[in-house]
């Protein structure tokens, strides 16, 4: 554990050893790169300045930190409502002191008036856009009306490309972006004018697109017309890599145990023993395969949270994989619903907050709460962006997998969260909320066999995507 505060302290002193304006200008550079791995750092850069905004109460510097986070969050698919939120309310504040006193109406200004009136922006803004269920959601501010959205289609004939168009009456908090989905060429989110956000498909062949609105969301379904683009994504199966290298150390962590039942759901489900046995097939899955693989506990016994990554780093293991299930209360069982995966930060969202309190609740007694969060918000290592890129392999892959053989399967997304028990972890590691164990159709799934197989498998085919992108 010393070892791993000095590695922490370390980076944290190279970090104000750089200038914001110098850490903003690498993370604009890494932006513009492209690559996953430069949006990855750019987004730890933002979350560094935004961490500094804070602590120097610089409101000028916390905006800029706040359109990376947005920007950056949004095209590695992580949960950045929170951020998005607090840059709106920033545009809001803005603009009302910009407007708040009209010059008066003279006949030497009034063209003047005439052109700013132009210049104002949609009174609707764009909060979200995300992949969920296979579909892009756009989330607004307000409530959209069937006026605000104008859809056509276009073929360009020397480039032999179709092209699927949405101008929405409204603005967006962040620049122009690009979006990506398996099977579709090209999608593209820009500002087409103050007043326009143009959302563009391409394609080099046609594509069935249908789309409704729902109170304050737009949601588009895309899906080509070629029958292997129905169904599952490529990047969900299988397929056994010639060069991977298997010479890896994996810890498995199946949640609480013995003493700590961990959360109680359906019909008296245990967490402790549904996690135990998914952990199990995975560990089977992957010596199977050839991997070293440890697990924290193979029989139903108590662990404090401090000494399970404490054992990954006595194995010097290259990732460390934490399986839960989540739940919740009795009257909303039926609602919740999702397969998460999260990664260690101190998340500001306080539905990972909710979560990481019940996942920590059952060992508190190596660092009181304060200390926790002391510690937390130094906390930015070059482990959290391996550890974003496996979530975000394993949640893919377990998707994939599952979908195969079961309907609505949701997607919770990939979240970062203030989690104890990948505190210390001197490797990549992930907490997987398997599913909810307090709801009907996911408990009875969580308790069978087959679907218990289904998801190690999709974990053991995410852990092969990592080593192999990695």
């Amino acid at each position: 554990m010393l070892r791993f505060f000095i590695i922490v302290l370390a980076f944290v002193i190279s970090l104000h050893a750089l200038s914001d304006s110098d850490i903003l200008k690498r993370a604009n550079g890494f932006v513009k790169s492209g690559t996953k791995s430069n949006q990855f750092r750019a987004y730890n850069d933002y979350k560094n300045l935004y961490l500094r905004s804070i602590m120097s109460d610089d409101k000028k510097l916390k905006i800029s930190a706040l359109k990376g986070i947005v920007k950056t969050g949004n095209k590695l698919h992580i949960d950045v409502n929170q951020y998005s939120d607090e840059l709106l309310k920033y545009n809001k504040s803005s603009s009302k002191k910009r407007y708040n006193k009209p010059k008066q109406k003279t006949k030497s200004n009034k063209k003047s008036i005439k052109k700013k009136k132009i210049k104002v922006t949609s009174s609707h803004k764009l909060k979200s856009v995300r992949w969920q269920d296979g579909r892009l959601v756009f989330k607004f501010d307000k409530n959209l009306r069937s006026n605000q959205i104008n859809y056509f289609t276009l073929y360009d004939t020397k480039k032999k490309r179709y092209k699927y168009v949405f101008d929405i009456h409204a603005s967006m908090l962040t620049k122009s972006q690009t979006l990506r989905k398996d099977g579709v060429e090209r999608i593209k989110l820009a500002q087409f004018n103050p007043n326009t956000l143009r959302l563009v498909i391409e394609n080099d062949k046609k594509i069935k697109l249908h789309f409704k609105r729902e109170h304050s969301k737009l949601i588009i379904h895309i899906s080509s017309l070629l029958k292997e683009s129905i169904q599952p994504s490529a990047i969900s199966k299988y397929i056994s890599p010639k060069r991977l290298d298997r010479n890896k150390v994996i810890v498995i962590d199946a949640g609480h145990g013995g003493k700590d039942p961990g959360a109680i759901g359906y019909r008296k489900y245990r967490e402790k023993i549904v996690v135990m046995d998914i952990a199990s097939e995975l560990k089977r899955i992957l010596k199977s395969r050839g991997y070293k693989v440890y697990m924290t506990r193979d029989r139903d016994e108590f662990i404090k949270l401090s000494k399970r990554t404490k054992y990954a780093n006595r194995k010097d293991a290259d990732i460390f994989v934490s399986i839960h299930a989540n739940a919740v209360a009795k009257k909303n069982a039926s609602k919740a619903n999702g397969i998460e995966c999260y990664f260690l930060a101190k998340s500001r969202s306080s539905r990972a907050k909710k979560i990481a309190a019940k996942e920590n609740s059952a060992d508190l007694s190596d660092m009181n709460f304060y200390g926790k969060e002391s510690f937390l918000n130094t906390l930015n290592s070059h482990n959290i962006v391996a550890s974003n890129k496996l979530a975000i392999d394993l949640q893919r892959s377990m998707l994939g997998s599952l979908k195969k053989s079961y309907k609505n399967v949701h997607d919770g997304g990939v979240r970062e969260g203030p989690f104890w028990v990948l505190v210390g972890a001197q490797m990549p590691s992930v907490l997987v909320e398997v599913g909810f164990i307090s709801h009907p159709t996911e408990a009875k799934r969580l308790v069978n066999v087959n679907y218990q197989k289904k998801l190690a498998l999709g974990l053991a085919n995410g852990v092969e995507r990592y080593f192999l992108n990695n």
